[in-house]
């Protein structure tokens, strides 16, 4: 069975104590809605090395000793901003996996690459360089997150039909590399301007398991309107 994930990226927002404070109101709204605060903790990425003279960097098992469950690695910003590579992402994922982390890896493709129909093999190269080079033992630790980057932020977000599409073209991916056990048990996660009046529609696709969830993650009342949705 595949679990269902609503993971929220906080981004580069909140101090310290308005962190906090939202960390609080989403545990509280998820122990009221659900009757059981299964909430984790996530880190938006971790470096490509365990530890030495990297000035700024967050390694690995920094990240695990602050308590954290996941991290997220790939995200578009990251692959844009910073020129994050397959093979430094494939580095990455490694560092964290071997340091108990379970890793929620982005992958999606520009407006114009959806536009000019390359968006599939743009999205199979992200996965296959970065990932599967893994075991099928070791993929029960990632979950995927497709973020079509021309709905990130962007008040625009791709048709459930759309998102459906994707998810089951990387299932499908998964199946060819891995068999259709590794495949059936991903989770799989929307990203891209998923809100409260929108995530039932996404959520009810066969191979959508969950979201990504940007700006609307930063008012415990919308991402728990989102959390709902299931």
């Amino acid at each position: 069975m595949r679990k269902n994930i609503v993971a929220g990226n906080w981004k580069m927002n909140t101090t310290v104590p308005e962190g906090v404070q939202l960390a609080k109101d989403v545990c509280a709204a998820v122990a009221a809605e659900i009757g059981d605060a299964n909430v984790g903790l996530a880190a938006q990425n971790c470096a490509d090395h365990t530890s030495g003279a990297y000035t700024g960097e967050v390694s690995a098992p920094m990240v695990a000793s602050t308590g954290a469950n996941y991290v997220i690695l790939g995200h578009s910003e990251r692959r844009g901003y910073y020129n994050e590579s397959y093979e430094m992402l494939k580095t990455k994922v490694d560092l964290a996996l071997e340091n108990g982390l379970k890793v929620i890896f982005c992958c999606g493709e520009s407006l114009e690459e959806r536009e000019n129909g390359s968006f599939k093999e743009v999205i199979g190269a992200e996965i296959r360089d970065s990932l599967f080079h893994l075991t099928a033992e070791q993929m029960a630790n990632i979950v995927i997150a497709y973020e079509p980057i021309w709905a990130i932020g962007t008040g625009k977000t791709a048709t459930s039909d759309q998102a459906q599409e994707i998810h089951a073209f990387i299932r499908g991916l998964l199946a060819d590399q891995y068999g259709a056990q590794v495949a059936d048990d991903m989770t799989i996660l929307y990203g891209g301007s998923c809100k409260p009046s929108n995530a039932p529609e996404l959520f009810a696709k066969p191979d959508i398991d969950g979201g990504l969830i940007g700006g609307a993650s930063l008012k415990a009342g919308d991402f728990m309107g989102i959390v709902t949705a299931f």
